[in-house]
């Protein structure tokens, strides 16, 4: 089992995983854990990197210049070593480049910084992806935390519940049973700007709002400590769990799966963007303990 990275401030401990550049722990000052149990009879996973695809493609394929090439489910960087590139008492780097395995999957150049960073009660996560070619890289990407439902406060699992900081009226898409995006939507669960949390909510997967205006939300019960997560750089939002499980996820998200259907070609599955040559793009995420 690869070691973990552990980092300390005043208010958090978290330890990541190199494997996935994965957050594997998050913890407050009196040690307790913020994070998913990752109990392997519901999901044994803890915040997967989501790069360079998010969701399902459909038939499992995208195609780049009219060439068809496999791709997993959430991409592939999840499931690959990272190096440590830079490490400190509150801060660590984490790097994956390209490699022949990843171009046959991905023809292209790259780097993926993932930096984690502790001051006082907050965690910042900051994704910097590179693109060391001449050419336009294109990309998806996204973020998966799962938090601990309860927290770790006392409260009762059903007080939970997420709270947008914005109004939010559009109505929620559709995932289909083999994960692609259904042409129909579905209504909001919100109440207001506030999602009660259920299991039943997740009957059918993740909720998913395409677009989100909120960049931020507050999780956690009404009474006692919560989080906020902040998401300056993404405008797509999943939140999911396996009903009974002990975790309920936060996904920002720069793109979404294939909608049914869609054969075109990678640069046009909703949500790619491009990285210009020799340039690099940030998207980040901010965990803070709050109360």
């Amino acid at each position: 089992m690869t070691d973990l990275v552990w980092l300390r401030s005043a208010g958090l401990s978290a330890a990541i995983n190199p494997f996935g550049a994965e957050l594997t722990h998050l913890r407050d000052a009196d040690g307790r854990e913020l994070m998913t149990d990752a109990d392997p009879a519901y999901w044994p996973r803890h915040a997967p990197i989501l790069f360079p695809a998010i969701g399902v493609t459909n038939g499992g394929v995208i195609r780049v210049d009219g060439m068809t090439h496999p791709m997993p489910k959430h991409g592939f960087a999840r499931d690959m070593a990272f190096t440590v590139s830079a490490q400190g008492e509150d801060h660590a780097t984490f790097t994956l480049t390209d490699t022949a395995a990843t171009r046959a999957a991905y023809p292209y150049a790259f780097r993926l910084d993932i930096t984690f960073r502790l001051a006082a009660a907050t965690l910042a996560i900051e994704a910097r992806i590179t693109n060391p070619a001449d050419t336009a890289l294109l990309a998806q990407f996204g973020f998966h935390p799962a938090f601990a439902w309860p927290l770790p406060y006392g409260e009762d699992r059903a007080d939970h519940r997420i709270v947008f900081a914005a109004d939010e009226p559009a109505r929620l898409r559709e995932i289909t049973p083999d994960g692609l995006i259904a042409a129909e939507t579905r209504d909001s669960p919100l109440e207001g700007r506030t999602l009660p949390l259920a299991d039943a909510l997740f009957v059918d997967d993740a909720l998913v709002w395409d677009p989100v205006e909120s960049r931020s939300v507050h999780y956690g019960a009404e009474t006692g400590p919560r989080l906020r997560i902040d998401f300056p750089d993404t405008d797509k939002l999943g939140i999911w769990t396996k009903p009974g499980a002990a975790f309920v996820c936060v996904e920002p998200w720069h793109g979404i799966a294939d909608p049914v259907g869609f054969t075109g070609e990678y640069r046009d599955k909703p949500g790619v963007f491009p990285v210009a040559g020799g340039a690099s793009k940030t998207i980040a995420m901010h965990v803070t303990l709050e109360g």
